[in-house]
This record gives structure tokens, C-alpha cells and sequence, in this order.
């Protein structure tokens, strides 16, 4: 897997943008992923950005309904990551907020 295939969409979220002052990014990442793989991936993607720790968290779909038939969203599995202290922010971010 290269690391376009881990990191599939930053979330933007009110929660999401919340951390980003304390540079900690959100991330959807591919459910088989795993933390030290998200790192790689994020310094790789995102150049002059040093990681210093990762969060994972494994998502279920959500119940839906309408009317008497009801099915699932897809799961995912999301990432929030700490950047070091030194390290210079991701753009993508801080121009959204």
C-alpha cells in the first residue's frame, strides 16, 4: 500500500478543527492500516511535518432507516494525529480554518 491508499480523506468536522491549534489532524485511514504505517504516511504526504503520535480508532456504521427497511453505513476507521512541537503545520488545514 502507498501512502495515498492510507490516508483516504482528512474529516471536517467542528470536533476535528477543535485540535487543530494543538496540532492534531484527523484523518479517515484504511481499516487495515496500522499506526506506524499512518506516521509514514503522514510525513510522506504532507513534507516538513514530524509526527510525534497517533491515535486510532475503529468506527461502526451507523443504523439508518426509512421507513420500515433500515441498513448500515459503511465502518471506517480514523486516525487523529499529533504533530511534534517544532514541526510546521498542515496547510490543508489551516487554510480551512
Amino acid at each position: 500500500m502507498n501512502s495515498h491508499d492510507i490516508i483516504i480523506r482528512p474529516v471536517l468536522s467542528e470536533k476535528s478543527f477543535s485540535g487543530v491549534q494543538d496540532k492534531k489532524y484527523t484523518f479517515i485511514v484504511h481499516p487495515d492500516a496500522n499506526k506506524v504505517e499512518i506516521k509514514k504516511a503522514v510525513e510522506e504526504i504532507f513534507p516538513g511535518v514530524t509526527v510525534a503520535k497517533v491515535n486510532t480508532v475503529n468506527m461502526d456504521g451507523k443504523l439508518k432507516r426509512q421507513g420500515r427497511n433500515q441498513g448500515r453505513r459503511a465502518s471506517y476507521k480514523k486516525a487523529i494525529v499529533q504533530l511534534t512541537y517544532g514541526s510546521k503545520s498542515i496547510e490543508y488545514f489551516d487554510s480551512l480554518a
